[in-house]
């Protein structure tokens, strides 16, 4: 057993083999040693997922923040950056951030997505609750009826 100290490259994705020259077994008959290959496996991120060169975040938006677009802050490999939410997404949309994503193995890098999950406030005092339902009573629509109409054909 032996200790190696070994450079990564940047742009290896998960299964990439990285040989060692004269690190493998001795040769046959005392001929030169062999080469030793290391297969890379990339632990998952906790918060990035990795698609080829591109990597993918979930942000949490505000109902309000979904309806009326606005910007918010979110994580990339780099810190920090603001985006710019369109009016009226709606949650699973993807926005990219270009040039964000993981660094290819020629030049440049891939992008980062963005996909927006919308999610209701921990907790409503009983003026909030009202405003939902106004806004229940103003838009009665059901986002499952396509569903049902798909699944019941």
């Amino acid at each position: 057993r032996k200790r190696l100290e070994v450079n990564i490259p940047p742009g290896v994705r998960d299964g990439t083999k990285i040989r060692l020259s004269g690190q493998g077994e001795p040769g046959i008959g005392g001929g030169p040693r062999g080469d030793l290959y290391l297969k890379v496996r990339i632990a998952p991120h906790p918060v990035f997922e990795v698609s080829g060169d591109d990597v993918i975040v979930e942000a949490p938006i505000m109902p309000w923040e979904a309806v009326s677009g606005g910007k918010i802050d979110v994580p990339t490999l780099d810190g920090r950056v603001t985006l710019k939410v369109p009016p009226m997404s709606q949650s699973g949309k993807m926005l990219r951030l270009r040039g964000k994503g993981l660094r290819k193995k020629g030049v440049g890098r891939g992008d980062q997505y963005v996909k927006l999950k919308i999610v209701i406030p921990a907790h409503i005092d009983e003026r909030g609750r009202r405003l939902f339902e106004e806004l229940s009573r103003l838009y009665p629509e059901n986002p499952r009826e396509e569903l049902f109409r798909r699944v019941y054909q």
